[in-house]
C-alpha cells in the first residue's frame, strides 16, 4: 500500500497528530490519544488501534495490557488535516483506565462543578491486576 496518504497529514513539531477514538456504532467520543506517522500506518495495516504514548515514549497497541482492544473501521482526516477521528469497534465496551466506557464520564452542571456521569464498568484494579504498577 502507498503511504502518500500521510503526507497529507499536519504533524506536530513532535510529529504527532492528536486522534480521536469513536464508537462506530454508538457514535461516541470513547477517548484522545496520539499517533505517531508510525503508529497510524500500523494501525491501518493491522485495523487495530496503535497510538503513540508521549509518557512512555513509545508505541502503544490499544487493549496490550488490558485486553480492550479497538479494532478500527475507518479512519478519517479533518478539514485542516491535523486531527485523525478513529472509528473503532471498542472490545469489551471498556475504552478508559479508569474502567468506564469512555474517558469523557464528566460533565460540568449548572454550578460549575464536574459531575461524574457514567458508572466504573469494571474496577481497574482488576483490569490491571497483572501488570506492575
Amino acid at each position: 500500500m502507498e503511504n502518500s496518504w500521510l503526507e497529507q497529514i499536519k504533524w506536530d513539531d513532535k510529529g504527532l497528530v492528536p486522534a480521536i477514538a469513536q464508537d462506530r456504532s454508538s457514535g461516541r467520543i470513547l477517548m484522545v490519544a496520539w499517533m505517531s506517522r508510525e503508529s497510524l500506518e500500523l494501525s491501518v495495516r493491522e485495523q487495530r488501534a496503535i497510538y503513540w504514548s508521549r509518557s512512555r515514549g513509545k508505541l502503544w497497541r490499544k487493549g496490550e495490557e488490558s485486553g480492550h482492544v479497538q479494532h478500527l473501521h475507518e479512519l478519517r482526516l479533518d478539514c485542516d488535516g491535523d486531527v485523525v477521528l478513529l472509528q473503532v469497534e471498542q472490545v469489551g465496551e471498556i475504552a478508559c483506565h479508569t474502567g468506564r466506557e469512555s474517558c469523557f464520564y464528566r460533565k460540568l452542571d449548572s454550578d460549575g462543578e464536574w459531575q461524574v456521569t457514567d458508572p466504573v464498568q469494571k474496577d481497574p484494579n482488576e483490569i490491571y491486576a497483572s501488570q506492575e504498577k
